[in-house]
């Protein structure tokens, strides 16, 4: 079961909460960010970000930066920028992007769900990032941004969702670096609140669909907390972290690319050649091409665009982690062309999401910082279903999801 609790979010006042919101921490570098915040105090970048208020160059990790979020997560509750509600409730939050609406509830999840495996992931983290977003928990005594989850589809749920969608919302903008549509509803009718709680008690698991470190952040800070409170009961508010939860069959992966700095040491022909082994390779042209279905694959290299479709025999369709195209490639052409053994460590590679398009493989490989780009066919929603129930994990840099949460809608203190 999933158990989960309605809380009383800290949030910005309606009036500004266009200042306030932000991308999230991990979809921008330190200069960037510096950029967005500029001439805006109120930005939550100050708090998720906050190198942004040392002088450029200032490493992200350290102390006085991690000092520097907590002193401006107060600063802002001082001012009346965030500002807690009185009650517990839940929050339900709709994403707009390209015309399509997807909504979420926005809860807390429990810390012992996720350390029982109830909660289920499809990527490895990594130890250092789950450090620095421990960190960031700690020194603000907070969740200061949600996890991305999605759930098992119910009508019931949707029924309940539909009539708050039908409201009034408390905040409804549209973000204008990007044009995605950001809206939120209170949920505050205790039998709604209950019925919700209920609701998640039967369904079997929760699924990360995006925020694999911060799940793991707050739930490690939050059994650090139960074995450091002599009186732990269960029921404190660290025992619970913030995650917006969608229904699965409204969610989209999209894909995630890669490019390569080097062909380790082939020629363009050679490297081809050694491609045509386990793939069927039809040259495109300089126009973008865009993988048509699984097992296809776009390659862009030389000023052309190439198809390349995997031959029966370099995959098992019966294998949920080989079947996947991100596993054909990094075996097939990553590891045994190129000499790319490890995706989180190699420097020779690198990763782009699939929001920013063809077009950006294209100008990464033509400006000569990368030689060869790979373009992926993305993952369904029920291939990584499958693969968290089989308690398996995906290859690194698998999905991306899109939108992106925005941060500071809602805020989730740990006391």
């Amino acid at each position: 079961m999933a158990k989960i609790k309605p809380f009383k979010g800290i949030r910005p006042p309606k009036e500004l909460v266009e200042q306030v919101a932000s991308r999230p921490y991990d979809v921008l570098n330190s200069e960037e960010a510096r950029e967005e915040a500029k001439g805006n105090e109120k930005s939550l970048y100050r708090i998720i970000k906050p190198e942004i208020d040392f002088p450029v160059g200032t490493d992200e990790h350290d102390a006085a930066v991690y000092e520097k979020a907590a002193e401006n997560f107060q600063l802002f509750q001082e001012k009346g920028w965030l500002v807690q509600d009185a009650e517990e409730q839940y929050y339900l939050y709709a994403q707009t992007m390209n015309g399509k609406t997807q909504y979420g509830l926005v809860v807390c999840a429990c810390v012992d769900d996720y350390m029982k495996g109830n909660i289920k992931k499809h990527e490895l983290t990594r130890r250092d990032k789950e450090e620095d977003r421990m960190k960031h928990v700690r020194v603000n005594n907070a969740n200061i941004e949600p996890v991305f989850f999605a759930y098992p589809d119910n009508a019931e749920l949707d029924a309940i969702v539909k009539k708050y969608a039908e409201k009034t919302p408390e905040y409804d903008f549209v973000a204008e670096l990007d044009s995605f549509g950001h809206t939120l509803w209170v949920i505050d009718d205790k039998a709604d609140i209950a019925r919700i709680t209920e609701l998640f008690e039967a369904i079997p698991s929760l699924y990360i669909a995006d925020g694999h470190h911060r799940s793991a952040a707050a739930a490690l800070v939050g059994v650090e907390k139960a074995k450091q409170n002599p009186d732990h009961k269960g029921d404190e508010e660290y025992n619970f972290f913030m995650a917006v939860c969608f229904p699965a069959n409204q969610l989209t992966i999209i894909d995630y690319n890669r490019v390569v700095k080097d062909l380790n040491g082939l020629t363009e022909q050679e490297f081809l050649d050694k491609l045509a082994v386990n793939f069927i390779v039809e040259e495109k042209g300089e126009d973008l091409y865009k993988p048509a279905a699984l097992h296809n694959f776009s390659l862009y290299l030389g000023n052309k665009w190439y198809s390349l479709t995997a031959k029966p025999g370099t995959y098992n369709d019966n294998d949920p982690i080989g079947v996947l195209d991100v596993t054909i490639s990094s075996n097939l052409i990553l590891d045994e062309i190129l000499g790319i053994k490890d995706l989180r460590s190699d420097k020779r590679i690198d990763f782009v999401g699939g929001i920013r398009g063809l077009g950006e493989l294209k100008k990464r490989v033509d400006s000569g910082e990368m030689k060869v780009a790979l373009a992926l066919y993305p993952v369904s929603m029920k291939q990584l279903i499958d693969i968290a129930d089989t308690g398996n994990i995906m290859p690194p840099k698998t999905t991306w999801f899109e939108p992106k949460l925005r941060s500071g809608l809602v805020i989730h203190k740990l006391v």
